[in-house]
């Protein structure tokens, strides 16, 4: 059974910095994406970033990229995702995703974590 759970989320003031966990349990086997999504109230699930785990390869959306860092620690099997220059319009629940194979849509992934609140105060 594969898990992944999610922490680093609060509450940060616009223009700071936050960064999110993700720590993946169970058995996996060859190349997978671990991804990041957030959803915020009354809005669809969005694309934030994915890394490849063999390959260390990113990939991030538009609403985040130069803004945000997605990365690996393979001996921890944890993700991060590296949130500088926060604007209020990036409070969502973020979530962190394993896909088989890369993709950018929320039905490409296979498994998901509880999610973390980040809220950007303005």
């Amino acid at each position: 059974q594969v898990q992944l759970v999610e922490s680093g989320g609060g509450l940060v003031q616009a223009g700071g910095s936050l960064r999110l966990s993700c720590t993946v349990s169970g058995r996996i086997f060859g190349n997978y994406y671990m991804g990041w999504f957030r959803q915020a109230p009354g809005k669809e699930r969005e694309f934030a970033a994915t890394i490849s785990w063999m390959l260390g390869s990113t990939y991030y959306g538009d609403s985040v990229k130069g803004r945000f860092t997605i990365s690996k620690d393979n001996a921890k099997a944890t993700v991060y995702l590296q949130m500088n220059s926060l604007k209020p319009e990036d409070t969502a629940v973020y979530y962190c995703a394993l896909a088989r194979a890369y993709g950018r849509s929320r039905s490409d992934y296979d498994y998901w974590g509880q999610g973390t609140q980040v809220t950007v105060s303005s």
